[in-house]
């Protein structure tokens, strides 16, 4: 049943595009410019393909290029699925290939045709404590994190005995904002404060601790109960 609804789904594909020669719609990488499947425009691959030559690429081509999600496969049996841009392995990515007689595996991020290593973890959250919600957000390189506080969608500023406790760095304040700067990564991070609950009729103790290994300029926002 598998076999037949894959053949089902390959001819519907065929019968639905158009078979180019390489005069009809040019593919710009050489290896796989035998024969193209596929969306044209002005005169190039572009859009969802299949191109076919010494090895085989199907997937989203922009320009001629593949560019987009798609999946290589060279004459040697080593394959890439994951992203690509101008014809180039880029984003996110996994290559199999053999080593020393056996099937190994590079998974993770590219940079013009270059492995370079796994997916970052994402932030890993220890503990929690009358905390709503809360949201991360890497702004680009560096060895800092600022923490924004909020209640009801706006700033709390009925915060008390805030402190921030972690295993590297200087805190510093910025405006409503608190933080820790000079961090040397992985970082971990206790956040404490009392503040008031919702309905304004209570103190409430909060606590947030978490562990970033990937360095950064992080941003954290705790929504409070």
């Amino acid at each position: 049943m598998g076999l037949a609804i894959r053949y089902t789904c390959l001819f519907l594909f065929f019968s639905s595009s158009q078979v180019f020669s390489q005069s009809d719609c040019q593919v710009l990488i050489p290896e796989i410019s035998g024969q193209y499947i596929g969306k044209c425009k002005k005169g190039f691959a572009h859009g969802k393909g299949l191109a076919i030559g010494i090895d085989r690429y199907e997937g989203s081509f922009k320009n001629g290029y593949p560019d987009g999600r798609g999946t290589y496969t060279w004459a040697n049996g080593e394959i890439y699925d994951g992203q690509w841009e101008q014809g180039k392995r880029n984003g996110v990515g996994e290559f199999t290939y053999t080593e020393d007689g056996k099937v190994a595996f590079k998974s993770g991020i590219w940079e013009d045709d270059k492995y370079m290593g796994p997916l970052p973890e994402k932030p890993k959250i220890i503990s929690s404590t009358s905390i709503e919600r809360y949201s991360f957000q890497r702004q680009g390189d560096g060895n800092q994190i600022t923490i924004n506080l909020f209640i009801n969608g706006s700033n709390n500023s009925g915060v008390e005995d805030f402190s921030i406790l972690t295993s590297s760095g200087t805190p510093f304040i910025s405006g409503n904002s608190q933080g820790v700067q000079s961090i040397v990564f992985p970082l971990t991070c206790k956040v404490s404060y009392y503040s008031w609950n919702k309905m304004h009729t209570s103190k409430v103790y909060s606590r947030f601790e978490f562990q970033i290994e990937q360095a950064g300029r992080w941003v954290l926002d705790l929504h409070n109960n």
